[in-house]
């Protein structure tokens, strides 16, 4: 379930700011959605497993909180990662 290592580095060369961020927060937030993209497709299939359920929800949370916090520090970054990752409708 986990995202593979090759997945994870095209993701942080993709959204990071220059050639040694692996943490700012347009990087974290598209690790998230990788992940959760995954456990969403786990929870399609086994839609009993709470754990998993319960392991979603807080990413989503996290999620949640890392765009509210981009949103409100810097407008422009917050719409470029959610144009890339497709968040909003």
């Amino acid at each position: 379930m986990a995202i593979t290592k090759e997945r994870k580095a095209e993701l942080i060369s993709q959204f990071r700011r220059d050639e040694r961020d692996s943490g700012s927060p347009e990087v974290q937030i598209a690790l998230l959605t990788a992940r959760i993209n995954e456990l969403t497709e786990h929870m399609r299939v086994h839609k009993k497993d709470f754990s998993s359920r319960r392991g979603l929800l807080k990413l989503v949370s996290q999620r949640s909180d890392l765009l509210k916090y981009l949103r409100e520090t810097n407008r422009e970054r917050y719409l470029a990662v959610i144009g890339k990752l497709g968040l909003r409708k």
